[in-house]
């Protein structure tokens, strides 16, 4: 799972609505132990969105 929530992220990036949409519904979908290296993965990979990422993590 956590591999096609990668994925989707990479493909809808251009997007910042369409981002944190689909940042939400992957953070509900990735297995708890798995958060962490996947918070990492998308402040490195996304530094654009990190006020977002950040944001959408803390509800976690």
């Amino acid at each position: 799972m956590l591999g096609l929530c990668k994925k989707v992220l990479k493909g809808v990036s251009f997007d910042k609505g369409l981002f944190n949409k689909e940042l939400r519904k992957s953070i509900n979908y990735i297995q708890k132990e798995d958060l962490g290296k996947f918070y990492i993965w998308c402040l490195a990979s996304f530094a654009m969105y990190n006020e977002l990422i950040v944001d959408a993590f803390e509800t976690v």
